[in-house]
């Protein structure tokens, strides 16, 4: 069983040049994070190594005074990590989110010590964690009572952990999502999907922001529609009272919303906490191609930085600056597309222009940005002007389709950038 501690004592064994693996998102632990700083000033350690996907709140390895002492390793860049990995001082793994389990599994990065922020253990000692910590030499985990309880493919019994903080030491609350204001152009893109793209009994992902709760808010005179993603929040909630979301018509776990991870509000963590409804499974599950394309109507809708002339889609990166991180697009946007009854949809949905008026819609992709999915992935694209049906379509077919979903005002430019780049007018028919 493991040794119950202090934080400062659960950290104390973690020696220079260790990679440690930290749990990412809502489940961040904060107080280890915190503790584990404190070591490493007051011991001088060094060349520590922390790998994680999403990081929310504060961590102490952001101050300059940890520069060389801890550096982290991430899969997705969020506002906190952005300013260091652009600075050099962090370090960007671009990787589909299907392959974050392989990672650990196949020793890519071997990881020494796990740090875990878990909920409270049911009554056989089980708790829910992550995949990395499987194949972790030493884990320290922190029990939080806000954490909410959950059901999945990844258990850990208490004997597993090494050092357990109790739940009345960890004084941090669970991160909540701050909510998202929408704009006339984003709920004008929901409309547009929801009543042009999504069918009835269809299967959704919907990848994180404004615009996919956009989609959700305009489906509620839909019938029957089922979840399976890799991240799930409050936008749900409303359809799941309503019945539009009942799960009945999915291939696999009908009758149960399947996910990789939640964030949201408290109160939305109220309706998770002890839920079966509710299937968390880990990435390399929910988001493998072989799980996504056995989805009923499978329909993918995610967004993106920008999309040139050809239908190539960036997502991670402003320019030569990093922005995010793949995530789960390429996994759903290519299952979608190749889902085995036919009926699937991937849809890449972004604002005509940038809150600074900057076109989203380009000739080409700029100087260093790096295009995550791909021209022969990418089925539909949607803005508030409309939708660009792009699949089975020439080159200048689909800047023709592009062109008259951009901006008014950006249109005769992406038509003479179009004959600069292609050396003919983009046209509806060949």
């Amino acid at each position: 069983m493991p040794k119950i501690c202090g934080l400062d004592e659960a950290v104390k064994e973690i020696k220079s040049g260790e990679s440690i693996y930290l749990h990412h998102a809502v489940s961040m632990p904060i107080d280890l994070c915190k503790a584990l700083g404190r070591h490493v000033l007051k011991n001088g350690l060094t060349d520590i190594k922390v790998v994680h996907a999403m990081t929310c709140g504060e961590l102490p390895w952001l101050k300059e005074e940890f520069n060389g002492k801890i550096r982290s390793k991430t899969i997705f860049i969020c506002n906190n990590m952005r300013p260091l990995v652009n600075k050099g001082l962090a370090d960007y793994i671009p990787l589909f989110l299907s392959d974050s389990a392989r990672l650990f599994d196949e020793k890519a990065i071997p990881v020494d010590t796990a740090l875990l922020n878990l909920s409270p253990p049911d009554k056989h000692g089980f708790l829910f964690f992550g995949p990395a910590a499987r194949n972790a030499k030493k884990i320290i985990a922190t029990i939080n009572t806000s954490q909410p309880k959950t059901f999945g493919d990844s258990e850990i019994h208490l004997s597993q952990i090494d050092y357990l903080v109790e739940h009345s030491i960890n004084t941090t609350p669970i991160f909540e999502l701050p909510a998202i204001e929408s704009n006339d152009q984003e709920r004008l893109i929901g409309k547009w999907i929801a009543e042009n793209l999504v069918d009835n009994g269809a299967t959704l992902q919907m990848g994180i922001g404004s615009i996919p709760n956009n989609v959700l808010d305009q489906l509620k005179q839909h019938k029957n529609l089922g979840i399976h993603t890799e991240m799930i929040s409050d936008g749900i909630v409303d359809l799941l009272k309503l019945g539009v979301i009942n799960n009945s018509q999915k291939t696999m776990y009908p009758g149960r919303i399947v996910t990789c991870f939640a964030m949201g509000s408290k109160k939305f963590y109220e309706i998770l906490d002890g839920n079966p409804l509710f299937l968390f499974g880990s990435a390399g599950f929910t988001n493998s191609i072989t799980t996504i394309i056995q989805q009923s109507k499978m329909t993918a809708i995610n967004s993106a930085i920008e999309v040139d002339l050809t239908g190539q889609v960036v997502s991670d990166t402003i320019g030569k600056r990093f922005y995010s991180g793949f995530g789960g697009q390429v996994d759903f946007i290519f299952g979608s597309s190749v889902a085995l009854d036919g009926l699937g949809k991937a849809i890449i949905a972004l604002p005509s222009r940038t809150t600074k008026g900057e076109p989203k819609i380009v000739p080409h992709v700029k100087e260093g940005a790096g295009v995550v999915t791909t021209k022969g992935h990418c089925n539909y694209v949607v803005t508030e002007y409309g939708i660009a049906s792009l699949w089975g379509k020439t080159v200048r077919q689909r800047a023709y389709e592009l062109i008259q979903i951009s901006h008014p005002n950006d249109r005769e430019m992406l038509e003479k950038e179009a004959f600069k780049r292609f050396g003919f007018i983009p046209t509806k028919e060949d």
